[in-house]
């Protein structure tokens, strides 16, 4: 029968027989641990599974979310309409034969991860990401960063599948096409990427991203230095990483404090009392608790300072 109105559930289980889940519960697979279910979830294993599931559905025209570290979204306590695809694409692969060594690794790994093996190698250039809990796909789509670097000047290029149009004219077929891209295409600007503007019409498969030689004791000294500062200036607890963008020459923590705000609760969420732009659950927060105190900042901060703030995470799912 149809699902919500989205797509045809019996269709799907046909596609995909057993390797379609329904009614998933998505809280675990996020950071943030809140979330409904998802009516539709398929685990994807290797960057072809990937490649071939999102052209199946882009040719059924039905829509999809994909999930990978889970951070940087809220998803909204009635669940994903969407079918949901679980990005588990992780293989990381290292050339250090040539002048320039370099890794590729696929959009599921997790940065963090990438960054410290690395290091295992004497291999610098991405210490900065060692601390950051996203996924290679999800960092590239918004252009993440720390301490000073971002993805747009640490990457080399990302391996994208979107959808090509054979012809000249407006009636022109679209068929699925994988493209190396290079920085530029990407069209980078502040956690921000044409990935993430046109949302559901391309996909990053991997990523290749060049490093310098050094010493595994050099490059784990340096990605220390980053996690104790991270650890010394950020909240422990599920969050979703920093909830809005900085303002120009401003940053939304301290605004956020500056209006009075910093240790305010909703339920069991928290706008967390060491850094403001972070929001907390402490164990039993649901999404909607969540999105009311997002609600609160922006309304405060505005009122108080004529700042409109912007969302740096996803809002997603029915609100």
């Amino acid at each position: 029968m149809p699902c919500a109105g989205v797509f045809d559930l019996l269709q799907l289980q046909r596609l995909f027989s057993d390797r379609l889940k329904e009614r998933v519960p998505l809280a675990r697979y996020t950071t943030a641990r809140v979330g409904g279910s998802a009516d539709a979830f398929i685990s994807v294993n290797s960057k072809q599974e990937l490649k071939d599931i999102v052209g199946y559905l882009w040719s059924l025209g039905i829509p999809y979310l994909i999930i990978g570290g889970g951070s940087n979204m809220l998803i909204s306590d009635a669940g994903v309409r969407e079918v949901v695809i679980y990005n588990r694409a992780r293989q990381v692969r290292f050339d250090e034969d040539n002048h320039t060594p370099k890794v590729e690794a696929e959009s599921g790994a997790k940065i963090g991860l990438v960054a410290r093996q690395a290091a295992a190698r004497g291999l610098a250039g991405l210490e900065w990401a060692a601390g950051i809990p996203g996924t290679v796909g999800g960092a590239v789509v918004g252009n993440a960063g720390a301490h000073g670097r971002d993805m747009a000047e640490s990457l080399f290029v990302a391996e994208i599948l979107h959808q090509h149009k054979e012809g000249d004219n407006s009636q022109g077929n679209l068929h699925p096409m994988v493209e190396d891209w290079p920085v530029h295409r990407l069209e980078f600007g502040y956690r921000n990427s044409i990935l993430k503007r046109q949302k559901g019409s391309m996909v990053v498969l991997s990523a290749e991203f060049p490093l310098m030689r050094s010493t595994p004791e050099q490059v784990r000294k340096k990605i220390q230095e980053f996690v104790s500062f991270r650890q010394r200036t950020q909240p422990p607890g599920a969050s979703m990483g920093s909830m809005f963008k900085n303002p120009t020459e401003d940053s939304a923590g301290r605004l956020i404090e500056a209006a009075g705000l910093k240790g305010r609760r909703i339920g069991d969420a928290e706008i967390s009392s060491k850094h403001a732009n972070f929001f907390i659950n402490h164990g039993g927060a649901s999404a909607m608790d969540i999105k009311q105190l997002i609600d609160l900042a922006c309304s405060e901060v505005y009122e108080k300072f004529e700042v409109k703030l912007e969302l740096e995470i996803e809002l997603v799912g029915e609100w």
